[in-house]
């Protein structure tokens, strides 16, 4: 059985190229994958250069731990290093935001991902490709949770970058 996934894209080390690199990978393992628009925003929690960051959605059969496992390979081979550092420029960050409707903590994962909807970087591209889906598990839509968000306070840019089309 197959579950539908939702995972951040982010980089703010040649993004462009970066998000490109990291499209084509999870299209190669995950056929049907598809990515929201792609949207510039000030790093937060260090000084740095602007991310660029998008949300990819799609279904897997593999359980959350070897799909984590994929992911961490997926940003290696964009350049992330193992021992980088959460708060620091990054070439690649994947970050699994919604796994189906579960409600499930591991040692390194929780997901619904906590911070979903307090970041719009992630809450607003997640809202432009699956703006009817159930926060889980019985939330209100991903599209309702953004029409709420003080979007004023953490403005995003839209980036010319059409990731569907790498």
């Amino acid at each position: 059985m197959s579950t539908t996934v939702f995972v951040a894209i982010g980089s703010n080390i040649e993004p462009q190229m970066r998000l490109q690199q990291a499209a084509r990978a999870l299209k190669q393992h995950f056929a049907g994958a598809r990515f929201s628009g792609c949207y510039r925003n000030r790093a937060f929690g260090f000084e740095g250069a602007d991310f660029l960051n998008a949300v990819a959605g799609f279904d897997t059969q593999l359980p959350i731990r070897e799909l984590l496992l994929t992911l961490r390979g997926i940003e290696a081979q964009c350049g992330r290093g193992s021992a980088d550092s959460k708060w620091q420029a990054r070439a690649m960050d994947l970050d699994l935001l919604l796994y189906g409707q579960a409600v499930e903590r591991g040692a390194d994962y929780s997901v619904p991902r906590p911070d979903l909807t307090r970041r719009a970087y992630m809450l607003g591209p997640l809202a432009e490709l699956a703006p009817q889906w159930r926060y889980p598990p019985d939330g209100p839509t991903i599209g309702e949770l953004w029409e709420r968000f003080a979007r004023g306070e953490h403005p995003l840019h839209r980036d010319a970058l059409d990731l569907n089309a790498v």
